[in-house]
């Protein structure tokens, strides 16, 4: 096998590590790392394609923009984010559905491959394949509708995220009744006049 086959398979073995992270890991910041090891990995395979555009988009915007903003959300809602009730989780049951259709999948994938007998090679790329020209081509022309698309999902995951953190903050009945100096003092404007008053507060 050539070096490059090696990296290659480097590469696709550091994503299907990074993929399994992100659907076990319990943590959300440790499963967004293993998505990000998934991006980086399919950057490298991009690379070995010598589709090296490709592979500076998939860095540039999966890496830089999208887990990023999936980091954001993360921390807006908390590391520990879980449901109000500590009892069993409504999306538990889609576990059971999708354990055995993964399964299915997976014994499907290894019959197929056991069924090939020699490997074949891609055929040779086009000339222009994986350009800038190319790439900008497709993306606002034939796929322009969903190249729009997911950036609104995107808008809405976020603008989601925000809604659902300021849910569940204390309703105004719930706050304590005694408010503290500190507080009183950063609420609105204080005069100079005062500042002795709060003083004395802040030091009982």
């Amino acid at each position: 096998m050539t070096p490059g086959g090696y990296f290659f398979g480097v590469c696709a073995v550091v994503a299907v590590l990074g993929a399994l992270a992100t659907i076990s890991a319990r943590n959300p910041i440790r499963g967004a790392m293993g998505l990000l090891a998934t991006i980086v990995g399919i950057a490298g395979m991009y690379v070995q394609l010598s589709a090296q555009f490709l592979a500076a988009i998939q860095l540039i915007v999966y890496a830089g923009a999208v887990v990023v903003l999936f980091v954001f959300v993360i921390m807006l809602l908390g590391p520990d984010a879980h449901g109000a009730d500590g009892g069993k989780r409504p999306g538990s049951w889609a576990r059971w559905i999708a354990a055995p259709l993964v399964s299915v999948l997976l014994l499907g994938g290894a019959v197929l491959l056991a069924r090939v007998s020699t490997p074949q090679r891609f055929r040779a790329a086009p000339p222009g394949h994986g350009t800038i020209e190319a790439v900008g081509g497709d993306v606002f022309g034939r796929a322009l509708v969903p190249f729009e698309l997911s950036t609104a999902l995107l808008i809405v995951a976020a603008v989601g995220a925000i809604a659902i953190a300021r849910s569940r903050a204390t309703k105004p009945s719930e706050r304590p009744a005694s408010v503290g100096a500190t507080r009183r003092l950063f609420g609105g404007a204080i005069h100079p006049r005062d500042a002795r008053t709060v003083d004395d507060e802040v030091a009982r």
